[in-house]
């Protein structure tokens, strides 16, 4: 029996429909991939970070990247990526598995801390913050068993379902034992991921006001938000979970 580890896994990719190569866009001489590792760096009880991207050769960099921080680097497949997160926790030994997306470069560490914590104190497969959504887009977090990725890798069967890792958990209550961890006041509507340009400019801004502090939080977000809520209205055009809606289109089409 392998020594199971409690593991991030960042999920990356250079190819970007909406915004190509927006991993690597500099956000304060930095790309965002960076910030996403340095702030999941910030999660006290995890043992090991693995940045997991693609096969492809445009993917080389991000494997570069993982090394020059210091952290482990994982190549799988190119579209399913629910084997890509499979094949990486049988090879690190990786239970539990806190997933975390490159497109969330205001992670907050310490939600994901007292998430991971909750997780550890209690008898869950699967807890997230995302079913329903009260953080704001950017801040999702996933963390699971992986006794719940090896039964939801065998068993999945939609391309929906294995290029987005976890819906075929949600989808399924009465086989996995699911938590969703919720915040005291509903911020779904704020928008922090970044798959649009104007996502990007809004990142951007924050952490130019931020700055030279690069590991900000909700509350410090609050703050701005309630000194400059126009500021948000930037990316408000934009809707949540737009490439799992178009994944699920494909699989009626198929």
């Amino acid at each position: 029996m392998f020594e199971k580890k409690i593991t991030v896994m960042i999920q990356a990719r250079t190819g970007s429909s909406r915004l190509p190569g927006k991993v690597l866009s500099q956000i304060e001489n930095k790309s965002m991939i960076w910030h996403v590792i340095n702030r999941v760096k910030k999660i006290k009880s995890v043992q090991q970070i693995v940045l997991i991207t693609t096969n492809d050769e445009s993917d080389q960099v991000l494997l570069d990247i993982a090394k020059n921080e210091d952290i482990m680097g994982f190549a799988g497949d190119t579209t399913n990526v629910l084997s890509r997160h499979y094949q990486c926790a049988l090879k690190t030994s990786a239970d539990p598995i806190i997933r975390i997306t490159s497109d969330c470069p205001i992670i907050d560490p310490y939600l994901v801390e007292d998430m991971l914590q909750f997780f550890l104190t209690h008898n869950y497969d699967y807890v997230s913050n995302i079913h329903p959504a009260t953080y704001p887009d950017g801040l999702d977090v996933e963390i699971f068993s992986f006794q719940t990725l090896e039964k939801t890798f065998l068993d999945a069967k939609l391309n929906s379902e294995k290029e987005h890792v976890t819906p075929y958990v949600e989808k399924h209550p009465e086989l996995f034992n699911i938590f969703n961890f919720e915040n005291d006041e509903d911020l779904s509507h704020i928008r922090l991921t970044v798959d649009e340009k104007e996502d990007l400019e809004l990142i951007q801004h924050l952490y130019s006001v931020m700055s030279p502090k690069n590991d900000f939080g909700l509350n410090e977000i609050k703050n701005i938000i309630s000194k400059n809520p126009e500021l948000f209205r930037i990316n408000s055009k934009y809707g949540r979970n737009e490439g799992y809606l178009k994944s699920l289109k494909e699989d009626k089409i198929e």
